[in-house]
């Protein structure tokens, strides 16, 4: 297929995507997603969540639930072609930040952050948790279009940072370096995380939406 066809092809793609709040009955879709790209097996080029969900299902779908109804920033995508039913595609959670430090308290501390980062930005920001596209979809703009959807919501509220994380020990998500590189993320800090036995290396980024034109959709 050449160049241009792809392009084409993926423009006509996500005008089918709705992107919306998750809703309780978008449950066991996001489970599904999640199951898929977290596994005990990763892949650094198709990109990973960190955790196993398949080794508990329960536990994550009790999970999803609750962070459901707690997060201001949970988002699924949605195909809504008319010649099928309508499937949730992707999701997108992310805490503002009051929820992240409730959760992870001591996590401003932890990040050594670099030295040029201006940490007047850590009065006031979401962290975007976990973003997951199925993955027969993923370089659709999928997940542009769930960050899109972020954006529109948080810059009203006078939130101009995003953060993320992305990790690069032991198993390096170059996927999500790559996602990070494409959206202009900016590196922040780093931090180390110790996780199931394991010491993990995570990279702190942060993306500056003052600018960004807000997509109103």
């Amino acid at each position: 297929m050449q160049p241009g066809r792809i392009e084409k092809e993926q423009l006509r793609f996500r005008s089918y995507i709705k992107v919306r709040r998750v809703t309780e009955a978008d449950i066991g879709a996001v489970y599904q997603i999640a199951s898929s790209v977290g596994k005990s097996d990763k892949d650094s080029t198709q990109g990973f969540l960190v955790d196993d969900y398949a080794s508990q299902p329960d536990y994550y779908m009790e999970k999803f639930t609750a962070l459901a109804q707690r997060l201001d920033h949970f988002y699924v995508a949605e195909n809504v072609s008319s010649s099928t039913k309508p499937l949730v595609v992707g999701f997108l959670m992310a805490y503002t930040r009051d929820q992240w430090l409730e959760d992870n308290p001591d996590w401003i501390d932890e990040v050594k952050w670099h030295p040029l980062f201006d940490q007047e930005r850590l009065n006031s920001f979401v962290v975007v948790d976990k973003t997951a596209i199925r993955a027969h979809l993923t370089g659709h703009g999928i997940g542009s279009e769930l960050y899109k959807r972020l954006i529109a919501d948080i810059r009203p509220k006078g939130i101009t940072t995003i953060m993320a994380e992305t990790i690069i020990s032991p198993i390096p998500n170059f996927a999500s370096l790559a996602f990070r590189k494409k959206q202009q993320y900016t590196l922040a800090g780093v931090r180390y995380e110790p996780y199931l036995g394991e010491m993990y290396t995570d990279l702190i980024y942060f993306k500056d939406i003052a600018g960004v034109a807000v997509d109103k959709g």
